[in-house]
This record gives structure tokens, sequence and C-alpha cells, in this order.
């Protein structure tokens, strides 16, 4: 495993971040091909016996029971300061008002639950999970602060949004003296490369770490085109990120994948690790092979002519994740 740090912080982490959506409850929230504690366990034990510090989770996956599963699977596994615990902020938790978004009303009540159910005093890293446009930006950035301030998380971080939203949350905070985001954690792989034209080199400017999410674009790269899992036959949400004419981009990560013998997941992941913007991806994992196949990524160093064959095919398109 290698571990960097965090934009400009000081803080490590490992390259390889394991996403615990794929954790949760199946008939809690909205994603039934999740797995319970007994099959989430062995994965989050192998991603630690491989390394992985970094873990990414947030209070809407499966109604905050992938908290609760990862909070109990590390606490059993590894000792809390050795681990880099993330979480996110602002998607629905309980119908009527005040039930989402990023009042201070929300997000103070909300971080209380998440450290709840995660059976831990604070968090290395506290995200809001998009921009709200319901809340001034004021009231947000300064809520994030007073608590880092009160401890209960050490850093805080962004994710998908437009630059120009997330440079005015940025300029925000320094006008006030309060807490800046460190991370942005957005939509970026080789089927979505939009974040190239403005978020990430804002990010490189203003050395904050890049987090991306899907960058395996929900398993569309690491299998043939019209091939389908139980994952992708319910994902309403990923059948909206991607179009037929990315296909070329997935034939010509096979094609490499098949010609260095390895899985294309490795192919795929080993471009993204090569952008020199990226901290960490965050990997999701279902099976143990997921993990290994992260973690092997790293070793997977791409010729130019390799990687002009996987960036080639890419057109422009609307901006999707947000």
């Amino acid at each position: 495993m290698q571990y960097v740090k965090l934009g400009s912080t000081g803080l490590d982490v490992s390259r390889i971040c394991l996403g615990c959506m794929s954790f949760g409850l199946p008939d809690r929230g909205t994603h039934a091909w999740t797995l319970d504690e007994e099959a989430s366990r062995p994965l989050i034990r192998r991603a630690l016996e491989a390394g992985v510090t970094f873990f990414d989770t947030a209070n809407v996956y499966s109604d905050g029971t992938s908290e609760e599963i990862v909070g109990r699977a590390l606490a059993a596994y590894a000792r809390r300061d050795e681990i880099v615990l993330a979480s996110k902020v602002n998607g629905a938790m309980h119908e009527g008002p005040n039930g989402r978004g990023l009042s201070r009303k929300a997000i103070m009540t909300e971080i209380d639950n998440s450290l709840r159910r995660l059976g831990t005093d604070h968090l290395d890293l506290y995200q809001i999970h998009r921009f709200d446009h319901a809340t001034p930006v004021e009231e947000t950035m300064e809520a994030l602060h007073d608590v880092v301030k009160a401890g209960k998380a050490r850093y805080i971080g962004a994710s998908s949004m437009y630059a120009w939203e997330f440079s005015k949350m940025q300029y925000t905070a320094a006008l006030h003296g309060w807490t800046k985001f460190v991370s942005m954690q957005n939509h970026y792989n080789l089927l979505y490369r939009e974040e190239e034209r403005e978020m990430l080199p804002l990010c490189a400017d203003q050395g904050v770490g890049v987090l991306p999410w899907s960058p395996l674009a929900r398993g569309r790269l690491t299998r043939d085109w019209d091939s389908a899992t139980e994952r992708s036959r319910n994902d309403d949400f990923g059948r909206k990120l991607y179009r037929e004419g990315d296909r070329e981009i997935v034939d010509a990560v096979a094609r490499i994948a098949a010609d260095r013998g390895v899985p294309r997941a490795r192919v795929a992941l080993a471009w993204l690790l090569g952008r020199s913007t990226v901290t960490a991806p965050i990997v999701g994992a279902t099976k143990p092979s997921h993990i290994d196949d992260a973690v092997a990524a790293l070793d997977v160093e791409l010729t130019d002519k390799e990687t002009e064959q996987l960036e080639q095919p890419y057109a422009p398109r609307e901006i999707s994740g947000h």
C-alpha cells in the first residue's frame, strides 16, 4: 500500500479508499444490492489487512446502517488512531422539515447521529454530500467550522458541485476565518472527465485533495458493455451517468487488460491513479477480488501509448453527478 498526504494537510491516507456504500441492510434505504453485516465484515477486514486505512461512508447509505456496520467492524479489527474515517451529510434522513440539507440544524443533528452510529467521538473527515441551494453558504460554512472546533471532525471536505460553487464556499470560509475544505469527492473516471475542465485545476491550485467516486463507472469499466449485474439492473442513478458512445472506451480497457493479462479494473484504476491531481479513488467492494484488484492497480504503470488509447475516444458531455 502507498500513503500520501490529503491535499495540503498533514493527514496521511492510503491511496485506496474503501467506499462503504456497499455495506448496509438491503431492506433499508434505496440500495437493495448492499451486503448485510455478516457479509460486509470480511471485506472490511481484508481491506485493513491490505493496508487500507481510509474508509468513506455517509449517513444516508442504507438509512444509517452502513455507518453502524462500518463502525462495529473497525472497532473490532483496527485501532481508531490508525484509520482515517470519513462520512457525509446532506441527504434525506427523515421526512418532513429539516430532514436533509446543510442548515446549521441539520449539520449539528447529523454529526451527532453519525458519531453515535459509528461508535466514535470524532470523524477524521466530514464531507458535505452535495451543494445545498436552499441554505446560505455562510450558515453552512460556520456550522462546519463549529463542528471542527468542537472536536467532532478533524477536517472537512466537499463533494460533487460546480467549481464556482466550491470556490464560493472556500472564499466564504477564508473571509471569515472559518475552516476550509481540504478535499473534493467528485465524479471522475475514464467515462466521465468533465472535472478536468475546471474542478481539478482549481483543486490543484488550492492544494485540495481529490477523492473520485465511482472510479470504475459503476462497474462499467470492468465488464462487457452489454452485460449487467444485480446492481446495474437496479441502479436508476447510474443509468443516467453514461451513454452508448462510451462503449469504445470500455473496449479499450478490455484490450489493454487482455494484453497485460490482468483484470480490467486494474487498468481503469491505474489510469486514475496516474492522474497527478488524484489523491485516492473511493473503491466500493462486494467481493474480495474488488479489494485485491484495487490494491494491485497501484503497481500497474500504463505506457504513453496505452494512456492515449484509453483517452482518445472520450467525447465531451453534459455535467452529471451533482
